[in-house]
């Protein structure tokens, strides 16, 4: 990817954690940034640590009508978008006790629709102009099935599902597309995790392997390389070898 004067990203979620961090990275390198969240003050707030180069879309991706609305208003105030971040995420722990089907909407809503909105939002102007990067955040608890991350598990496996799903028509057309599947990351999300998160880290350097990750045109951006081979291991075990690990692992 190539350094110019005019190139413009948008992040979705960028009020805080990877979001933030990436968007501040992107300004330092001498992007245009749109930063997009529901929490306006949040998002104020990346703007002020990051200065001029960012600027402020307070938006609801589960929302199709606003997304629509707000790529086009920053296409018309920034211009083109040449790489969209799509970084919105919910996620809350679920066990028996606290099953209910509406918070595996509020994650559907969030962490599924509210990328497919921005990828329907954008793909116009990007097959128009036959190019353009769309790096979909995920997680590598969309690799498996593991238990407490019942609803917010199989979300990041459709999201991983969906990237592969559109990656060769999307490369015919000039488009360029990512996955970004990072493990424990320290950000508010996981400040709210009390179990085991190994090899936790760094928001900064989280944000470093994202962005060298883009600048590669990598189709898959993992981070800490730790965690993730320990996990894709996990990922090709047969049930039979797996579910004795994890009734191990988590005490069930």
């Amino acid at each position: 990817m190539q350094s110019t004067e005019t190139r413009i990203a948008w992040i979705t979620g960028g009020g805080s954690g990877i979001g933030r961090a990436l968007s501040l990275r992107l300004a330092r390198d001498g992007w245009q940034v749109a930063v997009s969240g529901r929490r306006q003050a949040a998002l104020l707030e990346t703007v002020t640590l990051a200065g001029a180069d960012v600027h402020a879309y307070p938006l609801d991706v589960s929302d199709l009508g606003a997304v629509r609305e707000t790529a086009a208003r920053i296409e018309k105030q920034l211009g083109p978008v040449d790489l969209a971040v799509l970084n919105a995420g919910f996620g809350q722990f679920v066990n028996l006790n606290n099953l209910r089907a509406e918070t595996f909407a509020a994650h559907m809503q969030v962490n599924y629709l509210g990328v497919v909105n921005p990828i329907d939002a954008l793909l116009a102007s990007f097959r128009r102009r036959r190019s353009g990067h769309i790096v979909i955040v995920a997680s590598v608890a969309g690799y498996r099935g593991m238990p407490r991350i019942l609803a917010y598990g199989p979300t990041k496996a459709a999201l991983i599902n969906l990237a592969e799903s559109l990656y060769l028509d999307l490369k015919r057309e000039g488009i360029r597309l990512s996955i970004c599947n990072p493990g424990f990351v320290k950000t508010p999300m996981t400040a709210d995790n009390h179990g085991p998160m190994p090899f936790l880290m760094d928001l900064d350097k989280a944000a470093d392997a994202l962005y060298r990750g883009i600048r590669k045109n990598k189709f898959e951006i993992t981070f800490p390389w730790q965690l993730v081979s320990l996990l894709k291991v996990f990922r090709c075990l047969p049930y039979w070898i797996y579910f004795p690990i994890m009734r191990k692992f988590t005490g069930r």
